[in-house]
């Protein structure tokens, strides 16, 4: 559908690609990855044109239509909701006044034998093909599908776009996209604007898409949840894997591991020979055996590893002196915006040391309760700060914040109190920012070196409360991995907003929903919040009983054989299941144990030179792993399917 070949291209003094080159086929969908800087929205940009190449080419088969979601992008506010995302679909409106054109101009002619009524029955038919094609039926469902899976409400349909906040405006283009069907999506960092439930939403929906996808995020879970083929951009070079992000991640390092055995044994040879080649080449009697050995030298391509970006951030944050045991109390705390409450009558004890996640659909108050903690806006209630309280805030749009005309360096120096200036260039390659990078000015930055930046800015005075509204945006895994170590170290109170699961789980020990101007406390991280709203909505389900009649109804002796009964079931479909995880772990010990054997023959120089020349030797090796993987995975389904029976179980107990 869509092909690179040989594609290289230079900005800022830096190759970004060297002659990389992959296909795009229908059904892929590709997560884009990579540290900061390399090059994944240039990629982007690339393919959906906007940029052009130094050299090589990029090829699209005939008729194929792209759709693309940049991170920033110049919004016009020119209709209200559901009049702009009807815009998307420009042959709607026209078709459906030609079909009603010509359906009156045949309810008023009587010649039916004419040439030209049947031009026009065929015109009609024609008009009724291409409408059905371009989904004329069934759009009006789509729009609103998409609009309420992206967390949009009815009342938001007749609301003019330029109401709604910058993050609502991306939902509109992004449902825009997703309406138009595209043959190809290229999506950079789509779910930077989405709360838990609307990436929840995304992912079913990316699932099914008839097109190709390509995406760059950093968020895990969704990119496994999501994709089937991993390409990174590392040092100006393209690596195609045809799994998602996690698989990647694991066979990346192990591809990286059997190039440094196979490198070592080739050294080993390769010394073996020139070892030979020194003995014998001074012998009369042996110097044609050593030319020999010579040009089979010569002869011999070296292996080569993959290069590997091992840089990273390296800081903690400093230490601030011991605040009191209540850091912030709210009592009767509330805020309206015109007609909307946000927020209405919430009570509120943060205590030392606790680490909170404030979880929630976009628009449910969550980065108006930090605002109001922090002073910031006004409300109703009251709001009281603990002793010795010092409050660090990463806003949402800290990175836009920065001056886009100073350089990094001068960003830090700016700010920076006389004792800490000296340190600015080091603190500075904490963050990776090292050499000449330091002179860059803050707008040719990417969006995860201005969040790495402003992460660097924050550091610069201690803090025992802080306030983090989504920092992870446009941060790569690794920067992810570091700040979620730091997070986890720094000693004081953690307050984090975030919609990205794999970056809260296990960071915070207690999460607050937001929902409906009120908050709902659970006490552990996001998985656990997670599971709980499953089982809390099974269990709504499972309470909806049908309406019946006063003759349907059955007796409290009925009632209680029926529960039996259908106990007796569970627990028979318990010991099933029992049965069936003890069965599949003696097999995944037998799966692993093949799989050492098989690493016991590849590190052993010998027995590697001797195995892989074996046809099939390699095949037979991944479909070991195949077959594990495969186990595993039943394996986590059977133990999903024990815990939800022994809740039932649990719960008819109590009954």
């Amino acid at each position: 559908m869509v092909s690179l070949n040989k594609v290289s291209l230079e900005y800022t003094g830096r190759v970004l690609f060297n002659e990389i080159g992959f296909l795009i086929n229908r059904g892929d969908r590709i997560g884009l990855v990579g540290r900061n800087g390399a090059g994944k929205s240039t990629l982007l940009k690339v393919l959906a044109g906007v940029l052009r190449p130094d050299s090589g080419e990029v090829a699209l088969s005939s008729g194929c239509s792209i759709g693309y979601l940049p991170q920033e992008l110049d919004l016009e506010d020119r209709y209200v909701l559901m009049e702009e995302i009807e815009h998307a679909l420009p042959e709607i409106k026209p078709l459906e006044a030609k079909i009603d054109a010509i359906g009156h101009e045949l309810s008023v002619r009587t010649d039916y034998e004419s040439e030209s009524y049947l031009e026009l029955i065929q015109s009609l038919n024609d008009a009724n093909d291409r409408y059905q094609l371009v989904g004329g039926y069934t759009y009006k469902a789509d729009i609103e599908r998409i609009l309420f899976g992206l967390g949009f409400t009815s009342a938001d349909f007749g609301q003019p776009t330029e109401t709604f906040s910058g993050g609502w405006r991306m939902r509109v283009e992004l449902a825009k996209l997703l309406l138009q069907r595209h043959d190809l999506l290229l999506l950079d960092e789509p779910t930077n604007h989405l709360d838990i439930e609307s990436i929840l939403w995304l992912e079913d929906f990316m699932k099914t898409y008839a097109g190709a996808v390509v995406l760059v995020s950093h968020d895990r879970s969704f990119l496994d949840g999501v994709t089937n083929r991993t390409i990174e951009l590392s040092y100006g070079k393209a690596y195609d894997f045809p799994v998602s992000y996690t698989k990647f991640v694991a066979l990346r390092e192990e591809q990286r591991m059997l190039q440094a055995a196979a490198r070592r044994n080739q050294e080993k040879e390769i010394k073996q020979t020139e070892q030979l080649i020194d003995r014998f080449r001074y012998k009369a009697s042996k110097a044609a055996f050593a030319q020999s050995l010579i040009k089979k030298l010569d002869k011999v391509e070296r292996i080569e590893v993959d290069d590997e970006d091992t840089r990273q951030m390296r800081f903690r944050f400093p230490p601030a002196v011991r605040p009191g045991k209540v850091v912030v109390e709210c009592h009767r705390l509330g805020k309206t915006y015109g007609d909307k409450t946000v927020l209405k009558n919430i009570d509120l004890a943060i205590e030392r040391d606790e680490r909170i996640a404030f979880v929630g659909q976009n628009g449910q108050g969550k980065s108006t309760l930090v605002k109001l903690i922090l002073g910031k806006i006004e409300g109703e209630g009251t709001i009281q700060l603990g002793h010795n309280v010092k409050v660090g805030y990463y806003a949402q749009n800290q990175a836009d914040s920065l001056d886009g005309e100073i350089t990094v360096l001068q960003t830090i120096e700016n700010v920076a109190s006389d004792e800490l200036r000296p340190r600015s260039r080091d603190l500075l390659g904490a963050f990776l920012f090292s050499g000449d990078d330091v002179h860059k000015k803050v707008k040719v930055l990417s969006g995860g070196e201005k969040g790495r930046l402003a992460l660097c800015k924050m550091l610069l005075e201690p803090f025992n409360l802080l306030v983090m509204d989504e920092p992870t945006n446009h941060l790569d895994m690794r920067a992810k991995d570091v700040l979620k170590q730091a997070l986890t170290n720094f000693e004081g109170t953690l307050i984090v907003v975030s919609h990205d699961r794999d970056f809260l789980e296990g960071l915070c020990s207690k999460t607050y929903e937001f929902r409906e101007g009120k908050i709902k406390p659970y006490l552990g991280d996001i998985r656990y919040f997670l599971e709980q709203r499953k089982v809390d909505n099974l269990r709504q389900i499972e309470a909806k009983s049908p309406v019946k009649t006063p003759g349907d109804a059955k007796s409290p002796n009925e009632s209680s054989k029926v529960r039996s009964k259908e106990r007796k079931q569970q627990e028979r479909e318990l010991k099933q299941i029992e049965k069936s995880i003890e069965e599949i772990v003696h097999s995944i010990a037998a799966e692993e144990a093949a799989l050492e054997e098989f690493d016991r023959q590849l590190s052993d120089p010998e027995l590697f030179k001797a195995l892989s020349a074996e046809p099939g030797f390699y095949d037979r090796y991944e479909r070991q792993k195949k077959e594990l993987d495969a186990k595993m995975e039943h394996w986590e389904k059977l133990e999903h399917q024990q815990r939800i029976l022994l809740e039932e179980l649990d719960q008819a107990e109590a009954l």
